[in-house]
């Protein structure tokens, strides 16, 4: 006889009896299950640290847009650490001679587990507000990591952090996750199964370092896990209103930033919240809360026009996509403050560069311009020794895409009035002058 703690929604534990076994956690997941942890990732579940995941959308601004993506960090941070103690333990079992201790076991289980405690609220659209209030971090807190984290470890080891965040092609249990996760939230069909390609995993030694291969026959489902990627950027990540909405948010961000002061460990020294990533104690009280502490703070504080950005969302009245565009050819680098300031100068005035936000979307298969594919290895059923590159054969169907990047630039106006005319001209004169852009699209 053993106990079973089985994790509900209210956020208790019921104990329940099983015939054999050990006392495991089981927690009741709306996409994969029952599932079970071990009794440390409980114990790191258990934690504020952890517990503050609950408070951040997975998909930010989407849910202004899909009222099924409330999910949370939280709930894709277990579903990554079981996928990741998954595919992990296929391997052990499979292959013995990879000689996986239980001890590494566990640590790729912890490492799906805090793989996204460093989110900021609303999830990636800080990440964006911070590139444009503390821009000094993107090169100043760029510190070279230590080259075994990027190369992957000794040889022996190299697979193990193809598991969670794979850099090299994008095969990950991350992915895995949340595909299947804001498919079932949003409502969108998920065409790809990793429950089967999980099952077709092994680890092959290439050029003296080991990594995860899968059988030749799933090179279709690997197709159909980048394509569901670029489906869920064109309907729902980067969909045209929820692009609005997160702009908005920055804004709002933005404008709170000089105002919105934040106390960590020295309570003497108020931050704002740019300056948060160098203190854990304030940087663990930002959570999408945010929202509420500027909507409903104090026009004394400064907050004002914050807080005026976030009652036009809420009464829907949202920046309009007045035009857009696409290039002519696939561009290396698109500079939008340039284009920006160009189109103030040829409105003659008529135009501010508050009035609107010029942004580039991009859709592609995870690695820009290049078939992500011909970086995944593969094995074919007599040979499962040897890893082969499907890069190197012939095409598995005629069918694919002839280009795997796409971009589109968005000339969203700002302002409620009937003023957007002018923009609209200012933005189709740059078009015209530029030349490398093709014709507007209102």
């Amino acid at each position: 006889m053993a106990q079973v703690k089985v994790y509900l929604a209210s956020g208790h534990f019921e104990r329940v009896t099983i015939l054999q076994g050990v006392v495991v956690e089981v927690f009741n997941d709306c996409v994969h299950g029952h599932v079970e942890l071990d009794p440390l990732c409980v114990a790191i579940i258990d934690t504020p640290q952890f517990q503050r995941l609950r408070h951040i959308k997975q998909l930010g601004g989407s849910y202004y847009v899909f009222p099924g993506a409330s999910h949370n960090r939280f709930e894709h941070s277990i579903g990554v650490c079981f996928l990741a103690g998954q595919l992990i333990e296929t391997l052990k079992s499979k292959q013995p001679e990879l000689n996986i201790t239980d001890r590494e076991v566990l640590c790729v289980k912890i490492a799906g587990l805090c793989h996204d405690l460093g989110h900021g609220p609303f999830s990636h659209l800080f990440d964006r507000f911070l590139h444009q209030a503390a821009p000094h971090l993107r090169s100043h807190k760029n510190i070279d990591r230590p080259a075994e984290e990027i190369d992957g470890g000794s040889d022996d080891s190299t697979f193990f952090y193809e598991i969670v965040a794979n850099k090299k092609n994008g095969v990950d249990v991350d992915k895995w996750d949340y595909f299947a996760r804001d498919c079932h939230h949003l409502g969108i069909t998920n065409n790809f199964d990793h429950t089967r390609v999980l099952k077709f995993a092994r680890v092959i030694e290439v050029d003296g370092r080991k990594h995860i291969c899968f059988r030749d026959k799933e090179e279709r489902s690997i197709y159909n896990m980048f394509y569901t990627r670029t489906v869920l950027h064109q309907r729902a990540y980067q969909h045209v209103v929820c692009h609005a909405v997160e702009i908005m948010l920055t804004d709002a961000l933005l404008k709170a930033n000089d105002h919105l002061m934040i106390y960590g460990k020295e309570e003497s020294r108020p931050l704002k919240m740019s300056e948060c990533m160098d203190d854990m104690e304030a940087f663990s009280q930002l959570t999408d809360h945010v929202y509420h502490l500027i909507l409903h703070g104090s026009p004394k504080n400064g907050l004002r026009e914050a807080a005026d950005i976030l009652r036009r969302l809420e009464r829907r009245e949202l920046y309009r996509c007045i035009s857009h565009t696409r290039p002519r050819s696939c561009p290396a680098v698109v500079r939008v403050e340039e284009i920006s300031k160009r189109v103030v100068e040829l409105s003659q005035g008529t135009v501010a560069p508050e009035d609107f936000k010029i942004s580039v979307v991009k859709f592609d298969y995870g690695m820009c311009e290049k078939n992500p594919v011909d970086s995944v290895l593969f094995y074919k059923k007599k040979e499962p020794e040897k890893a082969v590159s499907r890069g190197t054969e012939e095409p598995i169907s005629l069918l694919l895409p002839s280009t795997f990047c796409e971009f589109i630039l968005r000339f969203f106006w700002k302002k409620s009035d009937a003023s957007s005319e002018h923009g609209r001209l200012a933005f189709e004169a740059w078009l015209q002058e530029d030349g490398s852009w093709q014709k507007s699209e209102s």
